[in-house]
């Protein structure tokens, strides 16, 4: 065998051991659908949902946290969208913070996802702006908080970061969580592109599929009024608040997030 030969080959048999491992995502029993999580910026997808995983694998439900790119509503609809149709079978589909938006743009048109869960989200009608959304109420802490950082697009054109600054990080984004963990989950935050304020929704898929909603009623970030308000306009067929609870409510709280979700599927069936 040459070497050329032998390099298709482990090519090859790397390709094929990726696709049994990651090919379509195996169906469910038959009864349960899979959960997909979407985190929100400053974060990841493990951090952010490690609790609710936990307790849903636990009650049987395969679930999928993909990781949200972060870059804006252009790049990351088409890239969750694409994750929802390799998922066979029934989705409940649950998205924290903008996840909420990202969600409400990619779940349109796609029959197998049966509810959409709004963590402590944006939840956006069609053409509306985050940027909008989040001052229609008094309260955000967000917008003095952020440290913003030039990077360079692919393009050769110059994008925004958003951070939260170190000394801001607690108070609005997870207030109700100890110093201890948050100082670290401040350490690895993810910026996401400041474009997401801007860009203009396409899509509302709240308004053809099942909602559900959480309120974080002491949340710095997006005001619990305005929670409120996205839900009630969705129509949300159940919502719960959760006393307390800062933005990282799926953090603090995991067991009222995983209790929405379950209630959601059992609703849809």
């Amino acid at each position: 065998m040459t070497a050329a030969t032998a390099a298709g080959a482990v090519v090859a048999t790397v390709l094929a051991t990726t696709a049994s491992a990651t090919p379509k995502s195996a169906p469910t029993d038959g009864t349960r659908p899979t959960v997909v999580l979407v985190h929100g910026g400053f974060a990841d997808a493990s951090a952010s949902w490690a609790g609710v995983i936990k307790q849903l694998q636990k009650d049987g439900y395969r679930v999928i946290a993909p990781a949200n790119p972060l870059r804006g509503l252009p790049t990351d609809v088409p890239y969750l969208a694409s994750v929802l149709k390799s998922v066979e079978g029934p989705v409940i589909l649950a998205g924290h913070s903008y996840g909420g938006a990202v969600i409400t743009n990619a779940a349109d048109g796609n029959p197998n996802v049966k509810a959409l869960v709004y963590v402590a989200a944006f939840v956006p009608d069609t053409s509306e702006q985050l940027g909008e959304l989040i001052n229609k109420y008094p309260g955000t802490e967000i917008p003095d908080a952020v440290d913003a950082v030039p990077f360079p697009n692919p393009d050769g054109s110059t994008g925004t970061d958003l951070y939260l600054k170190a000394d801001k990080f607690r108070g609005a984004f997870a207030a109700d969580l100890p110093a201890s963990v948050t100082n670290v989950m401040q350490a690895a935050q993810r910026p996401f592109s400041a474009s997401s304020f801007t860009d203009v929704t396409q899509s509302a898929a709240w308004r053809t599929i099942p909602s559900w909603g959480l309120v974080a009623t002491a949340d710095k970030a997006i005001p619990p009024a305005l929670q409120r308000f996205e839900y009630e306009r969705a129509h949300a067929r159940g919502t719960v608040e959760v006393t307390g609870a800062s933005h990282s409510v799926m953090i603090s709280h995991p067991d009222a997030v995983t209790r929405l979700i379950e209630k959601a599927d059992h609703s849809t069936r």
